[in-house]
C-alpha cells in the first residue's frame, strides 16, 4: 500500500500479493517473471523446485548457494546466475559470533530502512506491530539477514546493470532454460528408482 501509493516510486514498483498461490496460478507467474529472487541462508536447504520452475521458464535467479540453487548454478554457468551472501561454511563460522547490532549500526541505509519499519510507516501508524520481527533480527537474526544485506544490495546493482543490457539479459535467459534438463520429472524418477527404490524399469505391451 504504501509503496503504491508513493508517486516517486510506483511508476517503476508496484508490489502486488497473489492468495491461495497454487500450481495452477504458477502456471501464470512462472514463465511471465523475469528475476527470481532465492533469498534463503546458506544451508538452511530452503531453495527447493519453485527456483526450478522460474528458471526453466527463462527467469535469472538471484539467491544465495542453498538448496537447489547450487545445483542450479552449477547447470547454467555462474555467470548465468546472481550470488550474493555467505556460503555454508562462512554461516557456520559465524554464527556463534554474529552481532546483528554492529551491522546495524554500520550501515547506513540498513539502519534507515530498519527505523522506517519501527516508524510505524508500514502499520497504519502502530509502532509496535513490527517490534517483535525486528528486535529478533537485532538481538539474534537467527537467519542472518543483516549479514547477508550488503551484499544483497550489491548483486542487486550487478542486477539492474545486466538488464539495462537486452541482448546479454536475453541470452542469459535462453542459456538458463537450455541447461535446465537436469531438472526435468524423467531425469529425478529414473534417478529415484535406480537409487533410493532399487527397481528397474519395466516393459508395457501397448
Amino acid at each position: 500500500e504504501v509503496i503504491n501509493r508513493d508517486p516517486q516510486v510506483n511508476g517503476f514498483l508496484r508490489v502486488a500479493f497473489l492468495p491461495d498461490f497454487n500450481v495452477k496460478n504458477g502456471q501464470r507467474l512462472y514463465p511471465a517473471a523475469d528475476l527470481s529472487e532465492q533469498i534463503s541462508l546458506a544451508g538452511k536447504e530452503a531453495s527447493g523446485t519453485g527456483n526450478m520452475k522460474f528458471s526453466m521458464n527463462g527467469a535469472l535467479t538471484i539467491g544465495t548457494l542453498d538448496g537447489a540453487n547450487v545445483e542450479i548454478r552449477e547447470e547454467v554457468g555462474e555467470e548465468n546466475f546472481f550470488r550474493f551472501g555467505l556460503t555454508t561454511e562462512e554461516v557456520r563460522a559465524k554464527q556463534s559470533g554474529s552481532r546483528p547490532l554492529e551491522i546495524y549500526n554500520d550501515n547506513h541505509e540498513l539502519r534507515l530502512a530498519i527505523d522506517l519499519i519501527n516508524s510505524g510507516l508500514f502499520s497504519h501508524g502502530d509502532k509496535s506491530l513490527f517490534q517483535p520481527l525486528t528486535e529478533n533480527l537485532l538481538k539474534y537474526d537467527p537467519y542472518m539477514v543483516l549479514a547477508d544485506y550488503a551484499s544483497y544490495i550489491e548483486c542487486q546493482d550487478e542486477v539492474g546493470h545486466a538488464f539495462r543490457d537486452l541482448e546479454h539479459w536475453d541470452r542469459m535467459s535462453i542459456l538458463n532454460v537450455a541447461r535446465m534438463c537436469k531438472f526435468t520429472s524423467d531425469r529425478s524418477i529414473a534417478e529415484y528408482a535406480e537409487r533410493i527404490w532399487k527397481v528397474s524399469p519395466v516393459p508395457v505391451s501397448i
